[in-house]
């Protein structure tokens, strides 16, 4: 493959050939001059549902061979912007989390380090916490927050277990790794376990933003509601604020959801100053169907990649 950190040609190799990368772009080390690493994270040891989100990396991958590199609302052509690499997968223990939670913060550090911006692609939603770890520490203070989901993710143990994919967030307002008044959560829905699972954002003063928020007005009014981000800033998008019928293959599905083209429509309109790093987690590629899920993942990756090379005045 060549370096010059551009797609493969679909001239040369018709996409449903060679080697599968993220958007068939070139294998490098984390080293290399590049501006941008996407890797994966195969683990899904944190759901409490259905499994299956360790196979996410592998799928993603192989449906981003349709991906194309020029942003027709943005007038953006996004390899010319931004050196982007596929570095593989960061390496996890799958039985057993204490060791993938070192592992997934230990690689990330070893990306930052190398000052370049990544985009981890999961996996299951817990692996966020590790990440957000290594990011926290690189910058030194606490991160503004931007958190799409069907689902707060700060609720309590389950079955005497801190860790897992719905407490995530809780952990990281409660280790200072985020600011929740610079957190936004957008595309939460209920039905929830009870009141108190409101309590931590109530608590904290977390913006969280429902599907009636996103549906009471047409999207192009809901999108001038949304706060500006001037620090540095964490993107982390769980697939499962889309509605099922748009991304079937999920460990946690919920009806009422948003459309891609919805997610496309607030992704675009986010103002970010620094993105420093994002993840998309919780696709279940053994729950998809005609890859219907892992093309919404490749779809935002193109647009998280997008808000990272755009140029900022």
């Amino acid at each position: 493959m060549s370096k010059d950190f551009k797609p493969m040609s679909g001239r040369e190799f018709p996409r449903f050939s060679a080697i599968k990368t993220f958007f068939r772009l070139p294998i490098a080390e984390m080293t290399e001059n590049f501006d941008v690493a996407i890797f994966g994270v195969p683990y899904d040891g944190g759901v409490s549902y259905r499994p299956g989100a360790r196979f996410a990396p592998t799928q993603i991958r192989d449906a981003s061979s349709l991906g194309r590199g020029f942003h027709m609302t943005r007038a953006m052509s996004l390899f010319e912007n931004l050196k982007v690499a596929d570095i593989g997968d960061c390496p996890t223990v799958p039985i057993d989390q204490a060791q993938t939670y070192e592992k997934i913060e230990k690689f990330a550090t070893s990306v930052l380090n190398t000052k370049k911006k990544f985009i981890a692609v999961g996996g299951d939603h817990s692996t966020t916490l590790p990440l957000l770890r290594a990011v926290r520490k690189h910058v030194g203070q606490p991160l503004q927050f931007i958190h799409f989901d069907a689902h707060l993710d700060t609720y309590p143990a389950a079955w005497g277990c801190e860790y897992h994919h719905g407490s995530f967030a809780r952990h990281a307002i409660e280790e200072g790794l985020v600011d929740p008044k610079n957190m936004l959560q957008i595309g939460i829905r209920g039905p929830l376990a009870g009141s108190d699972d409101l309590k931590l954002v109530t608590k904290h003063h977390v913006q969280v933003r429902t599907m009636d928020d996103i549906r009471e007005k047409p999207i192009q009014e809901f999108i001038k509601t949304l706060p500006e981000f001037n620090g540095s800033t964490y993107l982390s998008f769980d697939i499962d604020c889309l509605d099922p019928a748009y991304a079937p293959g999920t460990g946690t599905p919920v009806p009422g959801g948003m459309t891609t083209y919805e997610v496309q429509r607030i992704l675009r309109a986010l103002k970010i100053k620094n993105l420093v790093a994002a993840d998309i987690v919780e696709v279940s590629p053994p729950f998809d169907t005609s890859q219907i899920t892992s093309l919404a993942a490749v779809d935002t990756l193109f647009e998280l990649l997008c808000l990272m090379g755009e140029k900022k005045d």
